[in-house]
């Protein structure tokens, strides 16, 4: 292994106004006996999931890896040193980037990381497979659709959803028209998540770069809540839990909406809450309770995410999809006619089926360069992803309301009315008293889906973007 090394800063600090020192984009198809070289960045949660499943693919090696914290460096480093396989280790993404003998890197980084780091390595000449969410908003999720195409490189998602051939059958089903319109698309996310408590500003530990660790971040104190998992609940770094979990259910009810993009509208309503008497008291700033609504022009998204499930048997945890149409709805992978409680096997349509796991069809589509293959490409990805952005987003604007009050603005739609029924009566379950609690409601924002762009809502349009620490910057040209 090569040591952990820093390159001259200034030289990485001065590249970054306009990108990385550009290699030339590898265009041709690859051979089937060529060895794709993988670099995997960010390498302590599922970054360790991306090691495995390519080390499984006959003709790919993982020669690189990247992580900003020493220590699990060298623990994912041990077993290739132990089996006598070279493989060399960076903390700095810019540093792994100029190796031109790497052809791909996969990105499971913090969700702040994610489009910087897909920008950079398409400018670089990489292939990229980039976890979910692609953004960590809609202003960089287009970016990385101008970088993969500009620079011709093959970028595939983490939603690894649409490589099912269940859903991908229901979805056939649902666009087929032999069960009628489809009214309502929805997405559950309720898995566990409960207080993170509070942890001390402290010094980062020496094997922790914390500096490279924001990032495009703003620059803040260190704590525990932050590496390695919970950033997930701050909005610097993450985008709660719809936009962890969630990304992979949103991107099915949008898959369901036939030629969908982004919606005409988004409105959003929850809280954050935790046992007891003080229910906004953990350090985690997003929401653990959400319901967002979208509307597709006659068809709704509507998207649940609960946390506080798990422990009573009335809340279990549920994350799937589910589609409601004109003669029934499709559930768990079967049709259920309406005032039926029977279901049915699904009609039998045509559908491409998927014959590679995510992985693999991403190696295959960098062999043969036709990213028309890829089942998850980053235009698919950045529209998933934006959702999750826009739904926060309404929620970000909200104002704090009394539990009940002006809840007819979500609209009169029996399966919207039972979501927020449902997400009340589960905070409620927790021991929080309707009468001394709040929940925040927020305003039905109109979206230019063309523009990508809130119609006159200069709040929300705000919130499209993010300031940028330099040198991490997402540029505006890529």
């Amino acid at each position: 292994m090569k040591p952990i090394t820093r390159r001259n800063f200034m030289k990485h600090t001065l590249a970054a106004g306009v990108g990385l020192t550009m290699a030339s984009p590898f265009s041709r198809a690859r051979g089937a006996n060529d060895v794709v070289q993988v670099a995997v960045i960010g390498i302590n949660g599922r970054g360790s999931g991306h090691i495995n499943e390519f080390r499984e693919i006959k003709g790919v090696r993982v020669a690189a890896l990247c992580d900003v914290d020493a220590k699990v460096l060298e623990r994912r480093a041990k077993p290739f040193k132990d089996s006598n396989e070279n493989v060399d280790t960076y903390v700095d993404i810019r540093e792994l980037l100029d190796d031109k003998s790497i052809d791909a890197v996969s990105i499971a980084t913090t969700n702040h990381w994610h489009s910087l780091a897909t920008v950079w390595a398409c400018q670089a000449g990489k292939d990229v497979y980039v976890e979910k969410p692609c953004s960590h908003n809609v202003f960089e999720g287009r970016k990385c659709v101008e970088a993969a195409r500009k620079y011709k490189r093959i970028v595939q998602h983490g939603t690894q959803s649409r490589a099912s051939n269940d859903w991908a059958h229901q979805i056939a089903a649902v666009q087929s028209g032999k069960y009628g319109k489809l009214l309502v698309s929805k997405g559950y996310c309720c898995k566990p998540r409960w207080s993170i408590g509070y942890k001390p500003i402290k010094i980062p530990p020496e094997n922790l770069d914390f500096n490279i660790w924001l990032g495009p971040a703003p620059l803040q104190p260190y704590h525990e809540n932050l590496v390695h998992y919970n950033w997930h609940w701050f909005w610097d770094t993450g985008n709660g839990d719809m936009g962890n979990q969630g990304v992979h259910q949103m991107d099915i009810a949008r898959w369901a909406i036939k030629d969908a993009t982004l919606p005409k509208s988004v409105i959003s309503m929850g809280g954050r809450w935790v046992e007891g008497p003080n229910y906004f008291k953990d350090q985690a700033q997003t929401p653990n309770q959400e319901l967002c609504i979208y509307d597709y022009d006659g068809t709704l998204l509507v998207f649940e995410t609960r946390g506080l499930v798990g422990k009573y048997k009335d809340f279990p945890n549920q994350v799937t999809n589910e589609f409601y149409l004109e003669e029934g709805a499709i559930k768990d992978g079967k049709f259920y006619p309406n005032g039926s409680n029977k279901g049915e096997p699904l009609v039998d349509v045509e559908y491409p089926e998927r014959s590679e796991g995510i992985f693999e069809n991403f190696i295959s589509c960098i062999r043969s360069r036709k990213r028309e293959n890829l089942y998850a490409d980053i235009l698919v990805a950045h529209l998933s992803s934006a959702l999750c952005h826009l739904g926060n987003i309404s929620y970000q604007v909200g104002k704090e309301v009394p539990f009940g009050q002006d809840a007819e603005t979500l609209g009169d739609c029996k399966i919207v009315c039972d979501s927020v029924k449902k997400v009340l009566e589960n905070t409620k379950a927790i021991g929080v008293d309707p009468a001394r609690s709040t929940y925040r409601l927020g305003p039905k924002l109109q979206f230019n889906a063309s523009t990508e762009k809130f119609v006159d809502n200069q709040a929300a349009n705000k919130l499209l973007t993010r300031p940028y620490r330099k040198p991490f910057v997402v540029p505006k040209q890529v």
